[in-house]
C-alpha cells in the first residue's frame, strides 16, 4: 500500500502501520568436511559416538572418607607390586650379571676350600711347627749333599785319565748303596736303638708302621726289627701275640736297629704327640738309645723283577 505523504488523514481514522521490510536470511557458515582415511573407501566414516560419563559422586569429606581411600590404595599398591614381580621379566643384562655372580661365587668357594686345606698348620702347636721346619731343613740338606756328590762324580769322570776305571769304581759304590737300601747288603754306622715293650698286648701293627715312617722321614738309611730287614715294600700285620713283618712273626719287646744321624732320629720319636707318647698312652714302653755304631746285618734275598727291565738311555 502506497501512502501519499501530502495527504492528510481523515479525522477519526486510525493511521495504518507502516510495513517493515522482512530481515534478510543469515547465511550459515559452511561445515568443514572430515578428512577421509585411505582405507575408508568411498564410504564416509561414521561419526564416533561420544561416550557420556556419569559425573563421579563426590563423597563427603571427613575421617571416614580418608580411611576408605587409604584402604582402597593399599590393595592397589600391592597388586601393582605383584604385577611388577610376576611373571618375571628377565633381560639379557640381568642374565649376564647372574652369570658373573655365579662365577664369582664358584671362585670364592674354591678359595675357601683351598684355605681350609691349609688350616691344619694353623692349629698346630709351636713345637710341631718347629719340628716340621727342622725336617724340611734336613731334607733340603740331604738333597744338597746328594747334588754335591753327584757333581763331584761327574767332575771326576770328566777329569780322570782312565775314565773306564773311574766309572767302574763309581758303579761298584752305587751298587753297594743300592744294596743297603734294598736290604741285600749288611750295613753299619751311627744310629739309635728303639725298644718297644708291650706287657698288655695293646700295640697294633699300625703303631709300629708309624714308627718306621717317622724314622724314614728323619733320615734313616737302614732299619732292622727283631731280625727282619725293613725295606720300602715291607708290611706289618696282626697285633699282640700275632705280630708279623713281611709274613715273619715277631714278638715283644720289639727292637728297632736304625742307622742314621742320631741327632735327627731321636727327636723325631720324642716329639709331643709322636711315636713315644702314642705308645705310652697304650700302656706300652718305648726307650731310645743313641749309639756310635749300629750293625744291621739282617738280609733279604735279591729278587728278580718279573716285568721291569733295565733300559739304556
Amino acid at each position: 500500500m502506497t501512502v501519499n505523504p501530502n495527504e492528510k488523514p481523515e479525522p477519526g481514522a486510525k493511521p495504518e502501520p507502516e510495513e517493515t521490510p522482512a530481515p534478510a536470511p543469515v547465511a550459515k557458515p559452511p561445515v568443514p568436511e572430515r578428512p577421509r582415511t585411505p582405507d575408508a573407501g568411498s564410504r564416509d566414516p561414521e561419526p564416533e559416538a561420544v561416550e557420556e560419563t556419569a559425573p563421579e559422586s563426590v563423597e563427603p569429606a571427613g575421617n571416614a572418607s580418608a580411611a576408605d581411600g587409604a584402604a582402597k590404595a593399599a590393595p592397589d599398591g600391592r597388586r601393582r607390586l605383584a604385577d611388577a614381580l610376576w611373571p618375571p621379566r628377565v633381560t639379557r643384562a640381568q642374565l649376564v650379571v647372574a652369570l658373573l655372580l655365579a662365577c664369582l661365587g664358584f671362585g670364592l668357594a674354591i678359595q675357601v676350600s683351598s684355605t681350609s686345606e691349609g688350616s691344619a698348620l694353623r692349629g698346630a702347636r709351636q713345637e710341631d711347627l718347629v719340628r716340621i721346619l727342622d725336617e724340611l731343613d734336613d731334607r733340603t740338606q740331604r738333597l744338597e749333599d746328594e747334588k754335591a756328590r753327584l757333581e763331584k762324580q761327574r767332575s771326576e769322570l770328566e777329569s780322570s785319565s782312565d775314565q773306564a776305571e773311574e766309572a767302574r769304581r763309581q758303579t761298584q759304590e752305587k751298587e753297594r748303596q743300592l744294596g743297603i737300601l734294598a736290604g741285600t747288603v749288611a750295613a753299619e754306622g751311627p744310629g739309635i736303638t728303639l725298644t718297644v715293650g708291650d706287657p698288655t698286648g695293646a700295640v697294633e701293627s699300625d703303631m709300629l708302621l708309624d714308627a718306621i715312617q717317622e724314622l724314614r722321614a728323619a733320615g734313616a738309611e737302614a732299619i732292622q726289627v727283631d731280625g727282619v730287614r725293613v725295606v720300602a715294600n715291607s708290611y706289618f700285620t696282626g697285633s699282640g701275640d700275632d705280630m708279623r713283618i713281611d709274613g715273619t712273626k715277631v714278638a715283644a719287646p720289639y727292637v728297632f736297629k736304625v742307622i742314621g744321624k742320631p741327632e735327627d732320629l731321636e727327636p723325631a720319636l720324642n716329639i709331643p704327640g709322636g711315636v713315644v707318647q702314642t705308645l705310652e698312652k697304650e700302656q706300652a714302653t718305648a726307650t731310645v738309645e743313641r749309639s756310635a755304631k749300629i750293625v744291621v746285618d739282617a738280609l733279604r734275598p735279591a729278587e728278580r723283577p718279573d716285568y721291569a727291565q733295565s733300559s739304556s738311555q
